[in-house]
């Protein structure tokens, strides 16, 4: 599987962007996607996630209210809708793909894939 982010760039607090994820490969088998981010100096955290056949969300209490998840299993493409950014939001956005039907799709050992990230500026 093979995913590639885009829709990154420079932003005003207040402003949004809108990330996508488009995948290719082994995509028939996708159980779930997900959305992390690494902010300059921190470890990679997550941020939402979708299971492909049900559509249930996931999100972290840091945006839950602000981003939204979606999917389109026809393009094989998952989004990340980011409203009201903060400077905080600042990051790294990494797409991951999953296989695998796992416990919390919050966690980065339980995604087997990943894109090579695009860059999300906020500023204040």
């Amino acid at each position: 599987v093979q995913l590639v982010e885009s829709g990154g760039g420079l932003v005003q607090a207040g402003g949004s962007l809108r990330l996508s994820c488009a995948a290719s490969g082994r995509t028939f088998s996708t159980v779930a996607m997900g959305w992390f981010r690494q902010p300059p100096g921190k470890e990679r955290e997550f941020v939402a996630a979708i299971t492909w056949s049900g559509g249930r969300t996931i999100y972290a209490d840091s945006v839950k209210g602000r981003f939204t998840i979606s999917r389109d299993n026809a393009k094989n493409t998952v989004y990340l809708q980011m409203n009201s950014l903060k400077p905080e939001d600042t990051a790294v956005y990494y797409c991951a793909s999953t296989l695998s039907v796992r416990r919390w799709y919050d966690r980065n050992y339980e995604y087997e894939y990943w894109g090579p990230g695009t860059q999300v500026t906020v500023s204040s």
